[in-house]
């Protein structure tokens, strides 16, 4: 893994970009409609999951094709649905940000505060997306930014949290062991 991602792009990392687009889009559908028109799923947990499996240089790619597809109109995203100018348009492109953080993969000599530093970075990136979320709901929607943003702490935040600290120590486990196969 000590070449992570070349200067150009390999077929290795093109069919890993794919693979985990397909993934994302395949979870993208475990979600549950609500009434507010932004739905409750596991797209966070996906996401999180790809950003430490990958690293962050390969776990973009992955996100960034997801994203292309879906937004020329291919119903990828939640509830089989494409386009990034719906209410949850902001979270879908602030995935990028949050798939970087998460896939920073600190290296200090203690595991434990490795683990620790990673899953507080894929935190600030959940932080990040439902930052950017809430504000084109709220633009989009015509609500209340801070209405959304209680309703979020409530509906969706708790939940966004265990999910990715699950993916952190699920995805380094995946990683560890790809690696230890040559996979990676």
């Amino acid at each position: 893994m000590e070449n992570e991602f070349s200067n150009r792009i390999s077929v290795k990392n093109i069919v890993l970009a794919g693979m985990f687009a397909a993934f994302l889009a395949v979870m993208s559908q475990v979600s549950l409609p609500m009434p507010t028109g932004v739905p409750i799923t596991v797209q966070v947990f996906a996401v999180a999951l790809v950003g430490v499996i990958l690293g962050w240089k390969r776990s973009v790619l992955a996100v960034l094709v997801y994203i292309l597809i879906g937004a020329v109109g291919v119903p990828v995203f939640a509830n089989f649905k494409g386009g990034l100018s719906g209410l949850t348009g902001g979270y879908i492109i602030a995935w990028p940000v949050m798939t970087i953080l998460c896939g920073i993969q600190p290296k200090t000599q203690n595991t434990k505060l490795n683990v620790a530093l990673n899953i507080i970075l894929s935190l600030v990136g959940l932080a990040v997306c439902e930052s950017v979320g809430a504000l084109q709901w709220a633009l989009l929607s015509g609500s209340d930014l801070k209405g959304i943003i209680i309703y979020s702490l409530t509906a969706f935040v708790p939940k966004d949290i265990i999910l990715t600290v699950l993916a952190v120590l699920i995805g380094r486990q995946v990683r560890k062991m790809a690696s230890k196969a040559g996979g990676l």
